[in-house]
This record gives C-alpha cells, structure tokens and sequence, in this order.
C-alpha cells in the first residue's frame, strides 16, 4: 500500500552534477516520505537530459528534467536544494547582461523567491553555493560551510564561511539555509534536512 507523501523536495539541477549527491537523494528522501523532483531551465524546450561529472571517463547518472523553474513557486515545495559539482554555475548564466543589473537568470530569480518564502528549508552542498554568489544580497551574512575550491567566492559574496581549525565545517545551519561541505558528508546533510522541514 502506498503511504501518503510528506511534500517534495525540489533540487536545482544541470549538467555536470554531483553523481554521489543525486544517487543519495534518490534513494534517502523517498525512504523518508518525500517526493523528489528535479527542477532546471529548459531554454523553452519540454525536456532536457542531464549527465552527472565524469568519474574515470565515465558519465554515470543521468536525469531528464521536465520542470522549468519560471513555471514553479517555492511554496510546491518544503525545501529547495542546489546540487553539488558545476551544475549551478551554469544556471547562473545569463544571455544578455546589464551594467549594474542584479543577475536575471530564471534560477537566480527562482531562489530570490525561495529565500523569502516562508517555511521553505534552502540547502546547499560543495560547490552549489555559486548559485547563491550569483546575488550577494543571498548570502550575505549568513553562516555558511562550503567546498575548500569556492571559499574565495563565497566569502567575496559577504557570507561567514565557518571553519574548524584549517578546514571548513561539514555543517551549518543558519536560519532557513543549510549547508553541506561535500559530497562526503552527503547524508548528515540529507538527515539535518529532513529534520529541519520537519520541525515547522
């Protein structure tokens, strides 16, 4: 028999992303009652399909996503997570650009949304924070872990990256943000998710 599902959990996602994160979360949020659905721009096409980082010269994961981000309201959903790898420098891109003009690609417009949406939990992992520094406004002042590869980034956005003697911190939690150092510590991360939605 079925059981009813607690809500979903959306993920920003394109390609080269984390093989690991995506594997995880397939298997972990379902176990725990959730839908998980795979959120992207679709450059006005009805799908596009998604490889994860090769790993030996070989694409592992794939994913077809068929939902467009401009189309969804952060409220569909009890948390918003960036995955890891290179997947959210890309949807950082923008076409056309202004001087002077906060970044319009539709995920950056997407998580200004999420990010004032009440009772929506907003995760990162390793690298995902780049969407964020896509508008410093994001992140600024926010306590926040992060890959060892975008600390410079991260930091030049205005967050508080947190440290545990030379290393950054697997975890944080600030608010409605939480975030994940790696893939490493991928389930701790899913975990301290889960409990967070739960506990509105």
């Amino acid at each position: 028999m079925a059981t009813e599902s607690k809500g979903k959990i959306g993920v920003l996602i394109e390609e080269h992303f984390d093989g690991t994160e995506f594997r995880r979360f397939n298997e972990y949020f379902p176990e725990q009652g959730y839908e998980v659905e795979y959120i992207s721009h679709l450059w006005g096409n009805k799908e596009l399909h998604f490889g994860s980082n090769p790993e030996n010269d070989q694409v592992e994961y794939h994913v077809t996503v068929s939902t467009e981000v401009k189309d969804i309201e952060p409220s569909d959903y009890k948390g918003i997570i960036c995955i890891g790898a290179y997947a959210m420098d890309r949807l950082r891109y923008q076409v056309n650009v202004k001087k002077g003009e906060k970044n319009q690609a539709p995920a950056v417009v997407f998580l200004r949304k999420a990010a004032n949406t009440d009772n929506v939990k907003l995760g990162t992992i390793c690298h995902s924070l780049w969407l964020f520094c896509a508008d410093p406004d994001l992140i600024k002042g926010k306590k926040v872990t992060c890959a060892h590869n975008i600390i410079c980034d991260v930091e030049n956005a205005g967050a508080d990256v947190i440290y545990e003697g030379d290393v950054t911190t697997d975890l944080v939690i600030d608010g409605n943000l939480i975030t994940g150092k790696h893939p490493g510590m991928v389930d701790q991360f899913m975990e301290t998710f889960v409990k967070e939605i739960e506990k509105n």
